[in-house]
């Protein structure tokens, strides 16, 4: 596996995205490199790839016909001052309630961040493990979401700690309150134990294409910006 942090004029930089791999990835992702010919070597590569790829961000499209695609979100919505909260203090399979929110981001959170939630109870997630016995993560429901909402957040990123997928009753809810005011999520991020501050600028940006609901990010933390600290 390639690298993950990289220093740069006095920064830190964190992949915090997931290396796809077309021979291995369960999702559809298929690729064909081809030489277009001529004199000069000119290789293309054609892609067949799903909108929720590996790390990828989801747009309110994603839930409702009518709501923003990818291309119809400010580029502005898909980067930001980003905390990493890590409900390490949780019970397995807790909601994460609004009182758990409030104490694990106390005098950190403001208006407009993206907050990145996760917990020790980890998984690999959309695998065979997830809904079974073995699956210990947290979980999110429409709850969680009026916090998050009322707190004006502008994204909300997932540990590999924490569920989306766990019951209708859940998910519906969560996603609606949220997608519904354009506050959109990141998917199966990687690497967050590789920050070594909690707040830090966070970027995620997807491919400008209009009608897409997700699209997979290469998303990073830049750790020592003072704009973003």
């Amino acid at each position: 596996m390639a690298d993950c942090v990289f220093e740069m004029n006095g920064l830190r930089i964190i992949d915090l995205s997931k290396e796809l791999d077309p021979e291995t990835e369960s999702r559809r992702c298929k690729i064909r490199r081809f030489n277009t010919g001529g004199p000069i070597p000119d290789f293309h590569t054609d892609m067949d790839i799903t909108s929720h790829l590996g790390t990828h961000v989801e747009c309110p499209y994603h839930h409702r016909d009518g709501w923003p695609s990818v291309a119809e979100v400010p580029l502005t919505q898909f980067m930001g001052r980003g905390i990493y909260v890590n409900f390490d203090d949780a019970e397995p399979n807790a909601y994460i309630t609004p009182e758990m929110l409030e104490k694990h981001t106390a005098g950190k959170l403001r208006e407009g961040d993206v907050i990145i939630i996760d917990s020790p109870h980890q998984i690999p997630p959309f695998t065979a493990l997830t809904n079974t016995p073995e699956d210990k993560r947290l979980l999110v429901n429409g709850e969680t979401a009026q916090w998050l909402l009322e707190h004006k957040v502008k994204c909300v990123g997932f540990g590999d700690g924490v569920s989306i997928e766990n019951r209708n009753e859940d998910v519906c809810p969560f996603h609606d309150i949220l997608l519904a005011e354009n506050i959109l999520f990141i998917e199966v991020m990687k690497n967050l134990d590789k920050l070594s501050k909690d707040v830090f600028f966070i970027s995620y940006a997807p491919m400008n294409i209009k009608g897409l609901d997700s699209c997979s990010v290469r998303a990073y933390a830049i750790e020592g910006l003072a704009e973003f600290s």
